[in-house]
C-alpha cells in the first residue's frame, strides 16, 4: 500500500510551510481579480502581460495589494475557512 498524502490544493502541496501556502493562495486570488479587471479594460504593458500569464513569482503580496490603486478599487474580504 502506498503512503499517499492528499492536499487541499496545489499550493499546499508545493509550499514548505502553511504560511508560504497561504501567501501563494492570496497572491493567486488577487492576481485572478486583477486579471479580470485588466482584461475588461484591455490594458497592455509588459508588467500587465506578466500578471496575465500567471507569473506569480514576479509579484509579491505587497505589490498585488497595491495594484488596485492603479486598476481601480475592489473590496478584499478575509474570513475564516469553513
Amino acid at each position: 500500500m502506498k503512503n499517499e498524502h492528499r492536499f487541499e490544493n496545489a499550493f499546499d502541496a508545493i509550499a514548505n510551510t502553511p504560511q508560504e501556502a497561504m501567501n501563494l493562495k492570496l497572491r493567486s486570488r488577487l492576481m485572478d481579480v486583477l486579471i479580470d479587471r485588466i482584461k475588461d479594460e484591455k490594458w497592455t504593458q509588459p508588467r500587465i502581460s506578466d500578471l496575465c500569464r500567471g507569473k506569480i513569482s514576479l509579484f509579491s503580496l505587497d505589490a498585488l495589494v497595491n495594484m488596485p490603486a492603479v486598476v481601480g478599487d475592489f473590496e478584499i474580504v478575509i474570513k475564516r475557512a469553513a
